[in-house]
């Protein structure tokens, strides 16, 4: 990374980088979570500012796991959307879908599933419900 964007740019993206985790780590941890892997995604503005953009410290950017149910040495359960890609990679094992778009319908199980995971994360997380789409 520092070949391609320069040293200063590059260890200011691992500082914001580092902050950044260690805010969500830190959250996370008190409310039982381990966050075992994240990603941040960074721009510029057109004036050159750095800016964090996508989403950040989600169940889409991260793997979340709960920490009262970790153990050491195997898969772990999550909060992140394994259900949709165990599913999408069994079709493609399976000749049904080229993993290219559009994607196939998925079943009602499958959203079901990484709903649950994705309203509990967020009710740990933030000690709230999240409000029913309408």
């Amino acid at each position: 990374m520092q070949r391609e964007l320069g040293t200063e740019l590059a260890e200011r993206l691992r500082t914001l980088s580092l902050s950044v985790y260690r805010f969500g780590l830190e959250r996370a941890a008190k409310r039982g979570i381990i966050i075992a892997d994240t990603k941040f995604e960074f721009g510029r503005t057109s004036d050159g500012a750095l800016i964090l953009i996508d989403e950040v410290l989600t169940p889409d950017s991260s793997r979340f796991w709960p920490a009262d149910r970790y153990q050491p040495g195997r898969g772990q359960p999550s909060f992140d959307k394994q259900p949709l890609r165990d599913y999408l990679d069994g079709l493609k094992r399976n000749g049904e879908w080229n993993g290219n778009a559009p994607p196939p319908a998925l079943p009602w199980e499958v959203i079901r599933a990484t709903s649950v995971r994705y309203q509990d994360a967020y009710l740990r997380i933030t000690g709230e419900t999240l409000p029913e789409a309408g």
